[in-house]
C-alpha cells in the first residue's frame, strides 16, 4: 500500500520526458503564476539545451578555423549583443524610447536569435532584479549568493525559467511577443539553419575563402553565442563588484570600460542603476557606449524615436566614490 502511494505522488517517466519535452518547445507549457514560490535549485532536465550550446564548442577540434569564419562570428557577436543591450534591456526593459508595434516585433526576433530567451522572460527578471538590486530578493547579485551564480547560477534555477507575466502587464498585452516567448526555441533553430545554408553557400560558391558550411556553423552559432552569453552575464556577475561608483546608490552596482567595451556601452553599471530611464548609459562623453550610437542612428532613420535623456541636474553630480 505504501509503495502504491509513493509510486502516485512520484512522476513516470514518460510524465517527466512529456514535461521535459514540453517544457522545451514551449516555455509556458505549465505556467506558474506565481515563479518565486519554486525551489532555488538547478533545473537539469530544462538545462540540457543549454549544456549543449556549451559542448558545441568542442567541435572546433574539427572543423578549425578560417579568417571568414572568425569574422563572422564577430560580426555576430556585434549585431547580437546590440540586440541584447538596445532591445532587451533598453528598450524591452525599461522603455527608454518608442517605436512601432511592427519593429518592436522584428527587436524580439532580432534579440531572439542570441538563445538568451524571449524578451518578455528578459525584461521580467531584469525589472525584478532593478527592484531587488543586491537584496536577498535579488535573484542574481555577487554580493548576496557569490560570483558563479550571479553569473551562471541564477539562469540553471528552476524558480527562474518561468516569465513572470506580472512583470511585464504592458509587453504581454502583445501576443506576437508572448508566441516568441513561448516559442523561444523557434527563432535560434531558424538562425542555426540560416548560419548552416549561408556556410553551405560560401563552401560551394567561393571556395577561395577556405570555408565549410560545419565550420561557419560551428562559429557563427556555438563559438559566437557562448561568446554573447557570458559577455552579457558579466554585467550581473561583475559590474556589481569590478569598477567605480560615481553615484551613491541603494546598490554595490560599478562603472567599468572594459564591461563597457565588451557589452557595447552596458559597462557604465552604476550610470544605469542611478537612472534607468535614459537611453544613453554613458553619460560622460569619453564613456564610450557603442549601443547608444547604434539606437542614434536608427532614430536618424525614423525607426525608433522619443529617445530619453539623462537630467542636466544629474551630469552635474559627482560622487566619484572608488571602490
Amino acid at each position: 500500500m505504501k509503495e502504491d502511494l509513493q509510486s502516485r505522488s512520484e512522476p513516470s517517466i514518460k510524465s517527466r520526458l512529456r514535461d521535459m519535452l514540453g517544457h522545451w518547445l514551449d516555455s509556458d507549457f505549465k505556467r506558474i503564476e506565481n515563479p518565486r514560490e519554486l525551489a532555488e535549485k538547478v533545473d537539469w532536465e530544462r538545462c540540457i539545451p543549454f549544456i549543449i550550446l556549451h559542448l558545441g564548442l568542442f567541435f572546433l577540434i574539427w572543423v578549425g578555423w578560417s579568417p571568414t569564419a572568425v569574422i563572422a562570428a564577430i560580426v555576430l557577436y556585434v549585431l547580437r549583443m546590440f540586440a541584447i543591450t538596445g532591445f532587451y534591456h533598453r528598450y524591452f526593459s525599461h522603455r527608454t524610447f518608442k517605436t512601432s508595434r511592427f519593429m518592436q516585433f522584428v527587436m524580439a526576433v532580432w534579440g531572439n536569435t542570441s538563445l538568451q530567451r524571449g524578451a518578455l522572460w528578459w525584461a521580467a527578471n531584469h525589472r525584478h532584479h532593478h527592484k531587488h538590486s543586491d537584496t536577498e530578493e535579488d535573484i542574481h547579485s555577487p554580493g548576496v549568493k557569490g560570483f558563479w551564480w550571479s553569473h551562471i547560477g541564477w539562469i540553471t534555477c528552476k524558480r527562474n525559467f518561468p516569465t513572470d507575466y506580472s512583470q511585464i502587464k504592458d509587453l504581454a498585452k502583445y501576443p506576437e511577443l508572448v508566441f516568441l516567448n513561448r516559442y523561444d526555441q523557434l527563432v535560434p533553430y531558424l538562425y542555426g539553419a540560416a548560419m548552416y545554408g549561408l556556410g553551405y553557400l560560401l563552401e560551394a560558391f567561393y571556395p577561395s575563402l577556405g570555408v565549410t558550411a560545419g565550420q561557419f556553423f560551428v562559429w557563427t552559432f556555438f563559438v559566437s553565442t557562448v561568446f554573447l552569453l557570458h559577455g552579457t552575464l558579466m554585467i550581473n556577475s561583475m559590474a556589481h563588484v569590478w569598477g567605480k561608483q560615481r553615484y551613491e546608490t541603494d546598490d554595490d552596482s560599478r562603472n567599468s570600460f572594459i564591461l563597457a567595451i565588451i557589452t557595447l556601452g552596458e559597462g557604465w553599471h552604476n550610470n544605469h542603476h542611478r537612472y534607468p530611464h535614459s537611453t544613453r548609459q554613458g553619460f560622460k562623453w569619453w564613456e564610450i557606449d557603442i549601443t547608444y550610437y547604434g539606437l542614434k542612428i536608427m532614430a536618424w532613420l525614423g525607426l525608433i524615436k522619443d529617445l530619453k535623456r539623462v537630467p542636466e541636474k544629474l551630469l552635474e553630480e559627482h560622487n566619484n566614490i572608488t571602490s
